[in-house]
């Protein structure tokens, strides 16, 4: 199983789709196997819930996919790895190839203010400026457990094609 991490807007999502349409791969996106499952959408399930609640099913849930043996590849969300030892979950799996999609800041901050208003954690950001700085400290604390992945791509200067590629080469 591959495993896909990192930052939201980095294209977890995208490429794991393209995978799955382009090379006949099964895909799991977490979040949206999350949602089906708990019948609420993520945003819900904070609000009525709470952050803790959300990453203590997160966590079951990922242990639940990883033992699926039918799914070749998963997108997790940007906090994931961050939660409940799920990078040590990950990295312990013989059967899991972790990778981050790492994309430098300039680039996230112009696609996530352009998706802004369809991600409940940024929707209420003004502007880039405040975008960027929200990036840079999330990044910052995130950085420390993207980095634990088996393989690192720098898909900055990418696009879905060839970072599909670059995934399956490796």
């Amino acid at each position: 199983m591959i495993v896909l991490l990192g930052y939201m807007g980095c294209g977890k999502s995208s490429i794991g789709k393209h995978l799955k349409d382009y090379h006949n791969l099964s895909y799991c996106d977490l979040d949206l196997y999350i949602e089906k499952e708990e019948k609420q959408t993520i945003s819900d399930i904070f609000d009525s819930k709470g952050e803790i609640y959300f990453r203590k099913i997160e966590h079951q849930y990922l242990k639940q996919v990883i033992k699926n043996q039918k799914i070749d590849i998963l997108a997790l969300g940007g906090g994931t790895p961050c939660y409940a030892e799920n990078m040590d979950l990950l990295n312990s799996k013989t059967t899991v190839k972790s990778i981050y999609l790492k994309v430098n800041l300039e680039i996230l901050t112009d696609r996530l203010f352009r998706q802004r208003l369809q991600r409940p954690l940024i929707s209420n950001i003004e502007t880039q400026k405040q975008l960027k700085d929200f990036i840079r400290k999330h990044l910052f604390e995130r950085e420390y457990y993207y980095r634990q992945a088996e393989i690192i791509i720098d898909v900055s200067d990418l696009n879905i094609e060839k970072t599909a590629n670059k995934i399956l080469e490796l």
